[in-house]
């Protein structure tokens, strides 16, 4: 009885009223979740490609509206208490719903693989380097795979209280890591540093930023159905996104200036750090990684209803560690950024339907939803398409840019066009009243 308790996670129910949390507990979650070796890599990035000013410019524009769409998303989890693909299946119907959590948990675990393939070759420098001698990265992504499938079989009680752990030990990384700096540099000298790598636009800059988490924004429900209200997730959003996440990127940018490195290891290294800094970043890892691949097993039970969560998470943590052995960063990458691409729109769906049936969106209609909901899925349809067409090559077309983020283009089409068919159906239920009447 109390092995089920701990791994009960509510992935087919609403998360009860007294299992939900505030917003300091749910910012814990989201910023442990969001900080990563890949994160302060695309700050290393920004602070390569562009000026000191340029790179904060475009960290705090990108991150306000990745938080502007994880608040939209995460809402609709706190008032329904529902996971992403629950709440799909109400906007697509159940089989649509079934279409987005294939999408959704393959590409999770996909990403799951190549964040674990640079968390055990960022493990093996650290090893290389300190005690000179080499452990195979394939063994430490073994050992990390297991670790991270293990807390996420537990579920968001085991991720809530390893960010707890994680969090304040990453702030002291990063605040110790500016204090150091700014003993060697002003702001001024900073941002005169010539840039190290072709220059970036400050549009190409925002686009990254967006694009880097619009796919954790929209499948925000899977965290923020634990929050309180909707107050509450979407507190959480702001300061985990736009404060949390553009405090990363900038103080990564500030790293890369002061060390003329991109590479985060050598950014450890150059600013005196070294191990210890590498340990917090790579620890920071696991935090992350346990959202994939809990994210991937939720969309997985809304399929295979039968099997319990814990062991659909065992089955994705194999599978994702195994592409990350066979070298999953190398072959993967295009096909995860072609799935990646199918994620926005379903948010801008369900966001949209949610402000016209916000009542029906409860656990107690679950039986009552259509199989298909034709005019959801044509729009999910058109949206991806536009995302491609905004996309650049080679996962794209490149054909033209709307707001010059291709995640953002794919939402706000698919919620403009939703809300178009949310205002047809409510005139046309209008007028069938007044005819029965």
């Amino acid at each position: 009885m109390e092995d089920k308790k701990l791994i009960e996670d509510y992935e087919l129910a609403p998360v009860p009223e007294e299992k939900r949390q505030g917003w300091l507990k749910q910012t814990m979650v989201w910023i442990a979740g969001i900080i990563a070796l890949s994160a302060t890599a695309l700050g290393g990035a920004l602070g390569s490609g562009l000026n000191l000013n340029e790179a904060i410019i475009v960290s705090v524009a990108g991150t306000f509206l990745l938080s502007l769409l994880s608040a939209l998303c995460c809402i609709v989890g706190a008032k329904t208490g529902l996971s992403t693909a629950l709440v799909s299946s109400f906007a697509l119907g159940r089989y649509g719903s079934m279409a987005v959590s294939v999408v959704i948990a393959i590409s999770l675990f996909g990403w799951f693989g190549v964040q674990l393939d640079l968390f055990g070759s960022s493990l093996n420098k650290v090893i290389s380097d300190v005690f000179g001698f080499h452990i195979s990265p394939a063994i430490l992504m073994i050992i990390g795979g297991i670790l991270m499938t293990l807390t996420a079989c537990i579920g968001y009680s085991a991720i809530e209280k390893l960010s707890i752990f994680a969090v304040p030990l990453l702030a002291i990384l990063l605040i110790g890591s500016v204090y150091m700096t700014s003993k060697s540099f002003t702001f001024d000298q900073l941002n005169a540093v010539p840039l190290s790598q072709d220059p970036l636009t400050i549009g190409m800059g925002i686009s990254s930023v967006i694009g880097s988490l619009a796919v954790g924004a929209i499948i925000g429900p899977d965290i923020s159905r634990y929050a309180k209200s909707a107050k509450d997730a979407a507190i959480s959003s702001f300061l985990s996104y736009f404060v949390g996440y553009a405090i990363v990127l900038i103080i990564a940018a500030i790293l890369s200036k002061a060390t003329s490195e991109v590479d985060v290891v050598a950014i450890m290294i150059g600013i005196g750090w070294g191990t210890g800094g590498m340990l917090v970043l790579i620890f920071a890892q696991w935090t992350t990684n346990n959202t994939n691949i809990y994210s991937s097993a939720l969309g997985f039970s809304v399929i295979f209803r039968k099997i319990p969560k814990y062991m659909l998470t065992i089955i994705a943590g194999i599978i994702g560690t195994t592409l990350a052995v066979m070298g999953i960063y190398d072959h993967f990458i295009p096909f995860l950024n072609v799935l990646s691409v199918l994620i926005p729109p379903i948010g801008g769906i369900y966001t949209a339907d949610f402000i016209f049936r916000h009542r029906e969106y409860r656990f107690t209609n679950i039986g009552n939803i259509a199989n298909v909901r034709v005019l959801s899925l044509a729009n999910w349809l058109i949206a991806s398409v536009v995302a491609f067409m905004t996309t650049p090559s080679p996962t794209g077309f490149g054909l033209f840019t709307i707001t010059g983020a291709s995640g953002i283009d794919a939402f706000l089409v698919a919620f403009i066009i939703q809300i178009v068919i949310g205002f047809v159906q409510k005139n046309k239920n209008a007028t069938i009243k007044e005819d029965a009447a």
